[in-house]
């Protein structure tokens, strides 16, 4: 045997001469980089002693540019990379109100933020998910994943038709190896026959066990390799086409889909049509001729609060709308509560929020009514400390208009201010602050009903003006300053007891009505989605083999191995199951049993 050990001699003589820079044993122009090239090198003319000329990657042209571009975005880095971005970008739309579901509170965050809030706008952080960073974003993780999805979709399906790898020369090398030996005790039993039998029961047994399988036969030695797992790689596209049929169906369900916002008083109705809605955001394709004419009542809004755990005295436990639906299929009761919304003619309607109207009469001196309506008060704490906003443009001497405070269980802090101690009705009490002037809705400047511009308004009562408010409770009534009329805090409940006021003023209801076309399609996908991701994490990707190799001494020996792709703790424990099986039950058996009996005659 020769040793692959040289002398220290040979190594002398190997080695290259000092200040030369070459070596006998490698080609005259291997360049280790050890040495710098000299000045004169660069361009010099062949054969001038100097080192070989660095190697010049090719210049990439536009197209070279291009192609490696979109190998880069349509790589699984980039795609998970813009996935986590996506959710990211997400984000703000969480933080700050959003135009096309709470436009009012776009307009509360305008007023509380008036330096923020413009710049927050210039970055589109009020529309989010319609904001042209966000639409960049979603556009390519789009592009993306069908980029990868195609090449792998066709590598995969040809995977799927190829045969299975051929069995490996030296089993013996893999982590995952055993063997087992047949043999019955006679050199008989190394012969062909035997070997084939158990490869064709072990090729047998693996398909029954969901591998596919093939045989080979290498140098005389039969051999069957199987692989199964493909359902891994087959979960992982699925779970990746879903996702794009997300993105689809998101994006097909925003532009024929609306959400509308409406906010609607006990006794009062709501009929679906595109004027009655307080505030409404169509999709880009929506067509407002598509809408199912239906009518909405609120009949009543129960509300439940805490009464008997004085730590948590007033929290509330259940709001329940109480509804009737009267549509072209006829009218029909319903209840919608926070979580649970009414779906009816292809609209889901949840509900928002919800508060109290106290209900505002104003006559003029002759006593005229110039102005009634059950008024809804945005609610301002847990208790349901509420402010609202009367406008009153005609009929009077001049416009007036009434900033409110309602506390519905009314009680005086030590600062001598007003507050309410419980969300129900124990104690309401009804303030007004007086303003005469211009309303500012003259030149048809669109104005909130939940504001009132005081600018160009004079305040009678309340402030500074040194004249106490108008302070009245439910079917009290007080004169307005300066001989203006009067106004009157009317009573939903008349004929009750004196100190009963648990339904002297009605409640309103905060309406979301949403239409989604693409929900189905977004839950089919999801659920996709989430199959995928199961077959992907839990089905393992493994190759076996089991090859018959007859011994020298005429003994056939049954090699098994296993090879996983990825990190498979259970696969050498799959192979010696198998093993096991495989030899000491079934057909191997059997042909042991056929020799032995042959053996014996």
């Amino acid at each position: 045997m020769v040793s692959s050990r040289r002398s220290e001699a040979e190594r002398a003589d190997a080695a290259p001469a000092r200040g030369t820079g070459v070596d006998p044993l490698r080609p005259d122009d291997y360049d280790d980089g050890a040495t710098a090239p000299r000045a004169d090198d660069a361009g010099g003319p062949e054969g001038s002693g100097g080192t070989a000329a660095s190697v010049t990657a090719p210049k990439l042209g536009p197209a070279e540019w291009m192609r490696f571009a979109w190998r880069q975005l349509t790589s699984m880095r980039t795609a998970l990379l813009l996935l986590l971005l996506l959710a990211i970008a997400a984000v703000p739309g969480s933080l700050v109100p959003q135009r096309s579901s709470d436009p009012n509170g776009v307009v509360q965050y305008f007023a509380d933020n008036p330096d923020l809030a413009p710049v927050l706008d210039s970055f589109q952080m009020f529309d989010v998910y319609t904001s042209v960073w966000f639409s960049a974003i979603y556009l390519l993780l789009f592009v993306s994943l069908i980029g990868c999805i195609i090449p792998r979709t066709k590598h995969h399906l040809e995977a799927l038709r190829a045969r299975p790898p051929k069995t490996p020369a030296r089993l013996s090398r893999l982590s995952a190896y055993t063997e087992r030996e047949l043999d019955v005790g006679d050199a008989r039993s190394g012969d062909l026959a035997s070997a084939e039998t158990a490869i064709a029961s072990a090729a047998a047994e693996l398909r029954k066990s969901g591998y596919r399988v093939d045989r080979y036969d290498q140098r005389g030695a039969p051999s069957v390799s199987a692989e199964r797992g493909y359902l891994r790689e087959t979960g992982n596209l699925v779970f990746h086409t879903a996702l794009v049929g997300v993105l689809v169906a998101v994006a097909i369900g925003g532009g024929f889909g609306f959400s509308g916002q409406r906010v609607i008083v006990e006794g009062q109705s709501f009929v679906n049509t595109l004027a009655a809605y307080d505030s409404f955001n169509p999709g880009r394709f929506f067509d407002d001729g598509r809408l199912t004419p239906y009518r909405l009542t609120l009949d009543e809004l129960d509300a439940v609060y805490e009464t008997e755990n004085t730590d948590a005295l007033g929290q509330a436990i259940d709001f329940t709308a109480h509804v009737t639906i009267d549509g072209p299929d006829g009218a029909t009761e319903r209840d919608v509560k926070v979580n649970e919304p009414l779906y009816e003619y292809g609209t889901d309607v949840y509900l928002l929020g919800n508060g109290y109207a106290p209900t505002i009469t104003v006559r003029d001196p002759d006593g005229n009514v110039v102005f009634t309506d059950s008024v809804p008060f945005l609610p301002q704490d847990d208790n349901l400390t509420s402010i609202g906003v009367v406008k009153v443009p005609d009929g009077l001497a001049e416009q007036i208009g009434l900033v409110g405070f309602f506390y519905p269980t009314q009680t005086t802090l030590s600062s001598g201010a007003y507050t309410s101690t419980f969300p129900d009705l124990v104690y309401p009490v009804l303030t007004l602050n007086v303003y005469s002037g211009d309303l500012g809705i003259d030149d048809g400047t669109p104005r909130s009903v939940y504001q009132l511009d005081t600018s160009g308004m004079e305040q009678l009562t309340g402030g500074q003006t040194g004249v106490d408010s108008v302070e009245l409770m439910p079917g009290d009534s007080a004169e307005l300053p300066d001989g203006l009329g009067t106004v009157e805090f009317a009573t939903a409940s008349p004929d009750a007891a004196g100190d009963d006021y648990s339904e002297s003023v009605p409640r309103f209801a905060s309406f979301d009505v949403h239409h989604d076309p693409s929900q189905v399609w977004v839950l089919v996908f999801a659920l996709l989605i989430l199959g995928g991701l199961l077959l992907s994490l839990f089905v393992p990707r493994r190759r076996m083999w089991v090859k018959a190799v007859t011994r020298s001494d005429g003994r056939v020996v049954l090699e098994y191995a296993g090879l996983a792709r990825g990190d498979d703790p259970g696969l050498e424990r799959a192979v010696e199951e198998f093993a096991d099986r495989h030899a000491g039950t079934g057909p191997v058996v059997e042909e042991r049993a056929k020799l032995a009996d042959r053996d014996q005659t």
